[in-house]
């Protein structure tokens, strides 16, 4: 779009290639882990008011750490007794097939191009692929993944879906990137923006907050990654508010 300045190379394909790092699962008790769950209790407590059904992760653009970010609270989510979808709505860039090293032939794009009343879960969702937690691929991608996932179809689904497990979670593409994450971020009942330290923008985290307020999308706040916590590597926070204008908290750069 140019409208902003980048200094390092656009993105990398290497969650596409060989998918998000579960560090929660393979290191539970790693201080990183550990800070995954405390992004989970802090949205446990943004829902005290406002019941969380739908809960999607996002960023600005491609290569912020959303897919990691999303996959691994969802595992926590899971870990703590909740009964958890999560579905790989970005549908340009798809990475959750290859994070569980599942099928991607059927997915997402395979319900919302059908013509049935009828859908078939048990062929498409991977059910307790971790205890509590089911995994729907994206399925092969659509020439328009904005008309699918803005359709009444997608919303009808989510509704579907809702009734059966405690929390469905959605990895969608990147707000800055494509429309069709603006479309369905109004659909959630909150949204977490991902923001990667020294390489998303104010301006980009700006612009994102704009746009997600056009749809009067519930922003819960942001998870600020690759934060250089110490000579032991790099963590995760979460905050509060896009006072980005005004605020210390959110500048990035």
């Amino acid at each position: 779009m140019g409208l902003f300045n980048r200094r390092r190379k656009r993105g990398t394909d290497e969650t596409m290639q060989y998918g998000a790092k579960l560090i929660t699962v393979a290191k539970p008790q790693n201080p990183v882990s550990e800070q995954f769950r405390t992004v989970k209790t802090n949205i446990d407590f943004t829902s005290v008011d406002h019941q969380i059904k739908a809960l999607a992760f996002t960023s600005a653009n491609i290569s912020e750490g959303k897919s990691t970010v999303t996959v691994n609270v969802a595992v926590t989510m899971a870990q703590a007794g909740k009964k958890v979808l999560l579905i790989d709505a970005d549908l340009h860039r798809p990475t959750l097939h290859q994070t569980f090293d599942i099928s991607n032939r059927v997915g997402l794009t395979t319900i919302l191009t059908s013509h049935s009343n009828e859908v078939d879960m048990a062929n498409i969702v991977k059910e307790d692929i971790i205890p509590n937690l089911s995994v729907m691929p994206a399925g092969p991608i659509p020439p328009n993944p904005a008309q699918l996932l803005g359709s009444n179809r997608m919303r009808a689904f989510l509704n579907m879906v809702k009734e059966h497990y405690d929390l469905v979670i959605l990895d969608l593409a990147p707000v800055l990137e494509v429309s069709d994450t603006q479309i369905l971020a109004g659909e959630m009942d909150g949204v977490v923006l991902v923001v990667r330290q020294g390489i998303t923008q104010k301006a980009g985290v700006e612009r994102a907050i704009e746009m997600l307020n056009l749809t009067k999308t519930h922003v819960l706040g942001y998870v600020m990654n690759d934060v250089r916590t110490g000579p032991d590597g790099y963590g995760y926070g979460y905050g509060y508010g896009y006072g980005y204008s005004k605020e210390k908290d959110t500048e990035t750069k």
